[in-house]
């Protein structure tokens, strides 16, 4: 069968770009090496390498389509609505120990999400790899999203040598990891008020002494050194600590804003939101880091206060 082969650290990101062009072959068993990963494709799509590989056809096809789950770790989260009796066949799937489900929305202080287990191991604690590094957490207790693995490379490829860095609502430490391992900040400052995610981090960033982390809440950081580089990966409500981004903030500094927007509303409702506490700003850039729902986007916007 013919699979894309693509190095492991790339794996995430590559599957979701084969979700998106519509060739993933979702019924099939993904092979694997020491150091590769093989997609399994409906047919050739250019840009990536392919191969041969043999994968076995799954012995029921979940009416559970690929699109209405996430998978993080070795657990996948699926809808509200999904029977118990189709999430039990995800564990036919590739490293799937643990099928839990939603039980309402994302909500609280936290933006926490209550979840039921379905089947496989009783456990809602997982190790998550992208890019390079690991994070442990539990999936119903931290906020973490695994459709931002893209999101978070770049940001570290946009970072130069020696910047010092600040990242408002750190959770289990997805961005302050990815940046200590694929840039050369001199440190990077991570702040996150709850304390579960937080103590997640702090197993998650040992090995990265440029890693500072605080558990409190980012209205109340003050640091006695401003910035080059402040983000802020709090969609829902991100412009209420913009006052505090802006102190912090270098002269000449970036700032990357995230917020949801649908596809009518961009750029105008993010500048908006924006507005509300900065008065003059340049947006060196827009960027859409995949949907939230249906016609609904998380947009980062990097912008330089004026």
């Amino acid at each position: 069968m013919k699979c894309v082969k693509v190095l492991k650290k790339d794996a995430q990101k590559t599957k979701l770009a084969l979700i998106k062009a519509k060739v993933f072959a979702e019924n099939y068993s993904i092979p694997k090496d020491t150091a590769h990963i093989y997609f399994p494709v409906t047919k050739k799509i250019s840009g990536f390498t392919l191969v041969g590989k043999v994968c076995k056809k799954m012995v029921q096809k979940p009416k559970i389509s690929v699109h209405s789950f996430d998978h993080i770790g070795d657990i996948v989260i699926v809808a509200e609505n999904a029977t118990k009796k189709d999430a039990k066949q995800l564990l036919n799937g590739n490293n799937i120990k643990v099928v839990l489900r939603k039980k309402g929305i994302h909500s609280g202080e936290f933006r926490t999400q209550k979840l039921e287990w379905v089947a496989g191991e009783k456990r809602k604690e997982t190790v998550y790899r992208e890019n390079g590094v690991e994070m442990k957490l539990n999936v119903e207790t931290c906020y973490f999203s695994p459709r931002l693995g893209t999101e978070r490379m770049r940001i570290a490829q946009l970072v130069k040598k020696g910047e010092k860095i600040l990242v408002l609502f750190s959770g289990v430490g997805p961005y302050p990891l990815v940046l200590a391992k694929h840039s050369k900040a001199s440190f990077i400052i991570a702040v996150e008020k709850n304390p579960n995610a937080h103590r997640y981090a702090l197993e998650n960033c040992r090995k990265f002494p440029q890693i500072i982390l605080y558990n409190m809440d980012a209205k109340q950081f003050h640091y006695p050194e401003k910035f080059d580089r402040i983000l802020m990966p709090l969609p829902h409500s991100a412009e209420e600590f913009l006052d505090v981004a802006v102190k912090l903030l270098k002269e000449k500094g970036m700032i990357h804003f995230y917020s949801f927007a649908r596809e009518e509303e961009i750029p105008d409702k993010v500048l908006s939101l924006i507005r509300t506490k900065v008065a003059k700003f340049k947006v060196i850039r827009f960027v859409k880091c995949g949907q939230s729902a249906p016609g609904k986007y998380r947009v980062c916007v990097d912008f330089i206060p004026q």
